[in-house]
């Protein structure tokens, strides 16, 4: 049995429901407002890196059966330390709570004069928000008929909406690229689409997706593959509409309000333009459209760590923990990181995001080897993956020093012998080597099999 179209359509807006928070909204229009005249080439950049890994790693971990098998190709441990890790990061510890602040920021603080009552009301607002989350991922099965009918196309409703206004109040002289975009606006573009992390949260999704194409009646495997794959692809191809029309908005924004990159972000180029465009209620209607892409990005985060854990951890402690159980632990925890400590969390969050993105991306990578090179050369897996958490790892502790103002200049020397590690690439050159390693290794334990020595494969068991 297969979907029909409606339904795959339902799967994609749902799958884009997933994707589409916060981050997703305010980084095109902060590329297009530097960018200007060349805003073209930047966001082509920022698409190629902020849609095409991503997508790359639905299609990787669809097909190699979950994230658990593909990274089982390097070891059990692995796919389990770096699973956790992933879920922790993308979920209560990090992204999960800023999806709550991030939209009360945009949403109330704008309306909230007193200074005193501020703190009271985010926790009025925050546990509304959270409220709504647990209600909306009660059946994570059943999240298309919650995001993918309502939700998804209200927030794309929203953003089009914005885009023709856009249209209609026209560009004018596009600005001269300047900030980070003054010289090399493709490779800029690029660079700011990985920051957008959605690579870590595309490796989990599918989980939640899949489980929503299986209760329209597809239960052949293979076929529940495909059709997340699918999903994946039409999300893919919103995502590029999306921020192709969000660059757009930057530019208008760019010709009516000039920015300062080092103190401003993309909420304030969208608060520029919707001031501009629609007066006080322009605060308003930004604050909606906020508040519906966190909404939608939480209630899936808390659907993908509820439904790990769950499969993972069905009994602590001798006792059967349930989804629902998990959900609240989830919930409650990110409700009180949102008002209690959020600051700190981000700044221990931050680094180690950016250290678990490159393992991410080369394991997705690796899984589009040829089957028959990947046969022949199974140690590739466990060495390039070795050499770039060896290098992420580096540059993780330096990220967190730096975070609380520790100085260890002789890691910070040793990082900067990299190449590329100014443009947070500096991992690429150890995935070469390490890949290069695999192969050579792999080479020789074969010879020692043909000589009737039995090689030790396990640490890149498949």
């Amino acid at each position: 049995m297969r979907l029909t179209a409606r339904q795959r359509l339902l799967m994609t807006f749902t799958f884009f429901s997933m994707f589409f928070g916060a981050g997703n909204l305010i980084f095109p229009p902060f590329v297009g407002v530097q960018a200007g005249s060349a805003a073209l080439a930047a966001t082509a950049g920022f698409i190629v890196s902020a849609v095409g890994l991503p997508i790359l790693g639905v299609l990787a971990v669809t097909f190699a059966g979950g994230f658990d098998a593909l990274a089982g190709r390097v070891s059990p441990r692995c796919s389990l330390a770096l699973g956790l890790a992933i879920i922790l990061t993308i979920g209560p510890c990090f992204a999960i709570p800023r999806t709550a602040t991030t939209s009360f920021e945009m949403m109330v603080a704008p309306f909230v004069r007193d200074a005193d009552g501020r703190a009271a009301t985010q926790l009025a607002y925050s546990l509304v928000f959270f409220a709504l989350a647990f209600l909306f991922a009660q059946h994570p099965e059943r999240l298309s008929k919650v995001l993918g009918r309502f939700m998804g196309p209200l927030l794309l409703t929203l953003i089009a909406i914005l885009f023709v206004a856009c249209l209609a109040h026209g560009i004018g002289t596009p600005t001269a690229p300047y900030g980070d975009y003054a010289t090399h606006q493709t490779v800029r573009g690029f660079l700011d689409g990985y920051q957008t992390m959605d690579l870590l949260a595309a490796l989990y999704f599918g989980i939640v997706i899949s489980a929503n194409v299986r209760v329209h009646g597809v239960d052949d495997e293979p076929q529940v593959r495909r059709e997340t794959a699918i999903a994946g692809l039409g999300t893919g191809v919103l995502l590029i509409v999306v921020y192709g029309a969000l660059g757009y908005v930057g530019v208008v924004s760019g010709a009516i309000a000039r920015i300062d990159p080092a103190s401003d972000t993309g909420a304030t180029v969208l608060t520029n333009l919707t001031s501009a465009l629609f007066g006080h209620a322009g605060t308003a209607f930004l604050g909606v459209v906020f508040v519906i892409a966190c909404l939608n990005v939480c209630t899936g985060l808390i659907c993908t760590c509820a439904t790990y854990f769950h499969e993972r951890f069905r009994t602590v402690a001798g006792r059967t923990v349930s989804y629902r159980a998990w959900q609240a632990v989830f919930t409650v925890f990110s409700f009180v990181v949102s008002n209690a400590g959020l600051s700190a969390i981000i700044r221990v969050s931050v680094p180690v995001l950016a250290a678990l993105y490159p393992i991410a991306i080369v394991l997705v990578l690796l899984a589009f080897l040829p089957r028959a090179f990947a046969a022949r050369f199974g140690r590739v897996y466990g060495w390039t993956v070795l050499l770039v958490a060896v290098c992420s790892f580096a540059t993780c502790v330096a990220g967190l020093a730096h975070a609380f103002g520790v100085s260890m200049p002789w890691l910070d020397g040793v990082l900067g012998l990299l190449p590329l590690q100014r443009y947070q690439l500096g991992w690429v050159v150890p995935a070469a080597v390490g890949f290069a390693a695999g192969v050579i290794d792999s080479l020789v334990r074969g010879s020692c099999a043909d000589d009737g020595t039995v090689p030790d494969t396990s640490a890149s068991s498949r």
